[in-house]
């Protein structure tokens, strides 16, 4: 097959004369992807290149603070990837990167040895204050291990978890302190519990008051499937990683929507319409994501750079970089579009972002959740 064919005198759709490279009848292409191979290559990365090159143009302008929103509203359309076009292409190609980049390893979060023996299993069971230790011990060193694996960043809760456990050793030693001397401590006496009512084979089903039936039979269908999948995820977390960014771009469809509707309701005296605020939602998660992607990238490279001296410092601070210029970014887009006051701007984007990072928050924890039930 030849690489390229004579040019058509007539539409083959509607048979009307071509005058250019478009049909002027129906606007169907005059260049068959059946009779040349390069424009049927060109027609699967249609996006990128067939598109006289705007998916470039429009990335370029992406990167200028709220300039392809700006330009887009104000009618310049046709030079420019639609915003929804262009979401769903880096949301995709962002969320597959990430599960590439972001690796867990069995024995990263999850601490795989048993428990040492002859190691009580609560600091009310230590009878002295070797014991104690054994089981200060037996607790923070799963802990410290996860907090040297994690960014900075996300190390505050087990920070928080290592502390209560070390309290917990202090005032169980005091305890032990303050017994008389010569009376062996005694350990309490286990009571057992009553034994739930059978559930077909599982814990209490789930049970909110409020809630149809129907939904609290899902959410039961969902635990169970939790509770089914933790032995897998413990041995390898990684599912659970690639579930969850395998979801994030459907549940961006959800949140993209409501962030327009909170500017819909922020910025209800500027006259706009609902959807020019989609576009500006969109616009802003794009360029989110290609900060994302820029950070994935960045992270990607200590690896193949480990040996090279002061690059791990370069790429930390170049990552640290992206993530301070994406809010400074979205706020500058903010004023740039709506053209309030600095103050103003300020003002309505510290609320806006803290309403939505909660919200974000809340389906961020839920879509873990829901990932584990759908490995």
């Amino acid at each position: 097959m030849s690489a390229s064919a004579s040019p058509l005198a007539a539409c083959e759709n509607c048979t009307a004369a071509l005058h250019g490279d478009f049909c002027h009848q129906c606007g169907q292409s005059a260049h068959s992807p059946v009779r040349s191979f390069g424009h049927a290559v060109e027609e699967v990365f249609e996006s990128f290149w067939h598109l006289d090159g705007r998916i470039f143009r429009t990335l370029r302008q992406l990167l200028l603070p709220g300039r392809l929103a700006a330009s887009y509203l104000a009618g310049h359309r046709a030079r420019y990837v639609p915003p929804m076009r262009l979401f769903v292409i880096l949301s995709v190609l962002t969320f597959f990167v990430a599960r590439l980049a972001v690796h867990v390893d069995g024995g990263t979060f999850i601490q795989q040895t048993a428990t040492p023996p002859e190691v009580p299993g609560a600091f009310q069971d230590a009878t002295s204050s070797a014991e104690v230790e054994q089981v200060r011990r037996a607790l923070v060193a799963p802990l410290a291990q996860s907090r040297q694996a994690m960014p900075e960043r996300l190390r505050a809760p087990l920070d928080t978890a290592i502390e209560k456990v070390e309290k917990q050793a202090v005032r169980r030693n005091q305890e032990l302190a303050a017994q008389p001397a010569g009376v062996a401590a005694t350990a309490p006496v286990a009571v057992k519990p009553k034994a739930p009512p059978s559930t077909g084979g599982h814990s209490k089903p789930v049970q909110i008051d409020g809630l149809p039936d129907f939904v609290n039979h899902w959410l039961d269908g969902k635990a169970a499937a939790i509770r089914k999948n933790l032995p897998r995820v413990s041995e390898n977390p990684q599912l659970a990683v690639n579930a969850f960014f395998s979801s994030v771009p459907s549940v961006l469809f959800v949140l993209v929507p409501l962030f327009a509707l909170l500017l819909k309701v922020f910025y209800l005296g500027s006259g706009r319409l609902y959807l020019e605020h989609l576009v500006v939602a969109l616009y802003s998660h794009a360029f989110l994501c290609v900060g994302l992607l820029g950070v994935l990238l960045l992270s990607m490279l200590g690896t193949p750079l480990a040996g090279i001296p002061g690059a791990d410092i370069l790429i930390g601070l170049a990552i640290a970089g992206v993530l301070v210029w994406m809010p400074i970014y979205l706020l500058v887009m903010q004023r740039r579009v709506y053209g309030e006051s600095w103050l103003v701007t300020s003002l309505k984007f510290t609320v806006l972002g803290w309403l939505y990072f909660s919200v974000v928050t809340v389906a961020t924890a839920l879509l873990a959740l829901a990932s584990l039930a759908n490995i």
